[in-house]
C-alpha cells in the first residue's frame, strides 16, 4: 500500500457524512456516517494520516453514488468494488470475502461463517474480531453479521449497535421478533 498515493473523500448520504479513502489498488478505508463532516473526516484520517483529499477516480465515484443510493433506501450489491486490504492476515481475508457474499436483506452470524470456512465454532470468536477490525464497513457488509441466536452483537462504528440496528431496518431486517397479530386474553 503506497501512502504517498492514499486519497480521500467527505461526502453527505442520507444516513449522515461518509469517508471514503483510496489509492491505485482500490478502496482502502470506509468510513460510516457521522453527523457532520468534521468527525467523518477526523475518524478517516486516523487510520489514514497520510492521506489527502482528492477527487476520485470513476471507479470510486461510482461507489460514492452507490453509497448514497443505499442510505437512501436502494438495494445495492457492493460485491464488486476493489478493495486493497492491505497486510490482513489471510484468514481475516477470506472472512470478509464470504461476509461479502451475504447480500442485501439478509444476515449471518458469527459461527455460521466460521463453518462456512471450515473451521470450528472457536473461530466464531475470530470472525468477530473481523468484522470489528473491517476498514471498509457497508462495503464488507460487517453490519449483517449477527451473534449466535439472531441477536446484534457489537458494532465498532460510529452509534455502536444502534448504527447496525438501523442499516439492517433499512434494508428491510427485522431484528425484534414480530408482534402478535392478535392479543391474549389474560385469564
Amino acid at each position: 500500500m503506497s501512502e504517498a498515493r492514499q486519497h480521500y473523500l467527505i461526502f453527505e448520504t442520507a444516513g449522515g457524512f461518509c469517508g471514503i479513502a483510496w489509492n491505485d489498488v482500490g478502496v482502502l478505508r470506509f468510513q460510516l456516517p457521522t453527523k457532520d463532516a468534521n468527525s467523518t473526516e477526523r475518524l478517516l484520517l486516523r487510520r489514514l494520516p497520510n492521506a489527502q483529499p482528492g477527487t476520485p477516480v470513476p471507479e470510486i465515484a461510482e461507489v460514492v453514488a452507490q453509497v448514497k443510493r443505499y442510505f437512501a433506501g436502494e438495494e445495492i450489491d457492493f460485491s464488486g468494488v476493489t478493495l486493497d486490504l492491505g497486510e490482513q492476515d489471510d484468514f481475516f481475508k477470506r472472512i470478509y470475502d464470504a461476509a461479502r457474499q451475504v447480500g442485501w436483506g439478509h444476515t449471518t452470524t458469527y459461527g455460521t461463517l466460521a463453518k462456512q470456512l471450515g473451521a470450528g465454532p472457536e473461530a466464531a470468536r475470530d470472525v468477530g474480531q473481523a468484522m470489528a477490525k473491517n476498514p471498509v464497513a457497508l462495503i464488507i457488509p460487517c453490519h449483517r453479521v449477527l451473534a449466535a441466536g439472531g441477536k446484534i452483537g457489537g458494532f465498532s462504528a460510529p452509534g455502536g449497535s444502534n448504527s447496525k440496528a438501523r442499516m439492517l431496518e433499512l434494508e428491510g431486517v427485522q431484528l425484534a421478533p414480530p408482534k402478535p397479530v392478535q392479543q391474549s386474553l389474560e385469564f
